[in-house]
């Protein structure tokens, strides 16, 4: 390349530059075009540290206020997004102090009712872009439900050292002047964080061949009330937890008369399910049309965690997140139900 040409690389970075410069003055319309730019990757970040969707989206919000009330404190440079996660971290974890959740260090589930999935489409929208090379993926492993229970038992500062540091891989320097630590009390954190971590969480499930055929043979199972194909597809240690309602089924003989129960004279109606992702898990929203009624309505969102060739755990959310997920309150049979 010829001495004094200049790179498209160079007049997006100048053309960034400018911008933030423009936003940090106080200009809401370049301070807009920033925060779009990373509004989905912070409210994932939110959502890790809280485990809640709804919780996240007003955390962002809090985030965004700060932000724009503190605009001219940014000193300057490229790292824009690097001082929103900062803004974001720190008003999470304010958020998180304010409502004292605590999880028993035995707990499950059932002692998580904040507990929430959070949608794969919505996930896929934090995938790196071509102007967004720093963007992190959404790795399974940092996002499925297994993970979000267990750093809810670290201690809010804790889990977000750990999040900084093991999901964003930012350096411990930089993770300890975000927290207002030393990099020697940032480190002991992790260290602290990680050790609770392998001591709480089950191992990542591996991916299975099997998902999409378990999940297309639970929904046909139950659409067909047929309680013994949809027992068939659990395993013995399967658990079911219904956040936020704190119930506990653990293992086959706590689930097999819940389910018999379910689809036999216990039944209350019809059901239609929708093949969904959350989490990076495969998961299925049900419609319920209650005896005597004319519309199958919103009723619950199970996430399936699978190994194997069975189902291991099912955690059955309410209705409240189904237009998160592009879904109807009230299912027409005009709709298409592929998904």
């Amino acid at each position: 390349m010829r001495a004094g040409a200049v790179t498209a690389a160079t007049v997006e970075r100048v053309s960034d530059l400018a911008l933030i410069a423009a936003a940090t003055a106080g200009d809401e319309e370049a301070f807009g075009r920033l925060v779009a730019r990373h509004r989905r990757e912070l409210h994932i970040h939110c959502y890790r540290l809280l485990g809640s969707f709804e919780d996240a989206e007003d955390a962002l919000q809090d985030t965004l206020v700060r932000a724009w009330r503190h605009r001219a404190g940014f000193d300057g440079g490229p790292n824009y997004r690097a001082w929103l996660y900062k803004i974001a971290t720190n008003t999470t974890l304010d958020l998180i102090r304010a409502r004292k959740r605590r999880v028993p260090a035995a707990g499950s589930y059932a002692d998580i009712p904040w507990l929430q999935p959070y949608p794969d489409r919505l996930l896929d929208e934090a995938a790196p872009a071509e102007d967004q090379p720093d963007a992190v993926v959404v790795a399974k492993e940092t996002i499925e439900l297994a993970y979000l229970a267990t750093i809810q038992l670290l201690p809010p500062r804790q889990r977000a050292v750990l999040i900084l540091r093991d999901v964003l891989a930012w350096p411990a320097r930089e993770t300890a002047a975000a927290l207002d630590l030393t990099e020697a009390a940032a480190n002991s954190a992790l260290q602290r964080a990680r050790a609770t971590l392998a001591r709480h969480r089950p191992a990542p499930a591996a991916p299975s061949a099997y998902e999409r055929d378990l999940l297309r043979r639970m929904i046909d199972a139950h659409e067909r009330a047929d309680a013994e194909a949809a027992l068939a597809l659990l395993r013995e240690d399967i658990r079911v937890t219904m956040p936020p309602l704190p119930m506990l089924f653990d293992g086959y003989a706590t689930v097999e008369p819940l389910l018999r129960n379910a689809f036999g004279d216990g039944s209350i109606g019809d059901w239609k399910l929708v093949p969904v992702r959350a989490n990076r898990m495969p998961a299925a929203a049900s419609y319920l049309r209650k005896w005597g009624d004319s519309a199958y309505r919103a009723f619950k969102i199970d996430v399936l965690r699978v190994e194997g060739d069975k189902v291991v755990e099912m955690t059955t959310f309410d209705e409240r997140l189904f237009p998160a997920f592009d879904l109807p309150l009230i299912w027409t049979p005009a709709r298409d139900s592929s998904g």
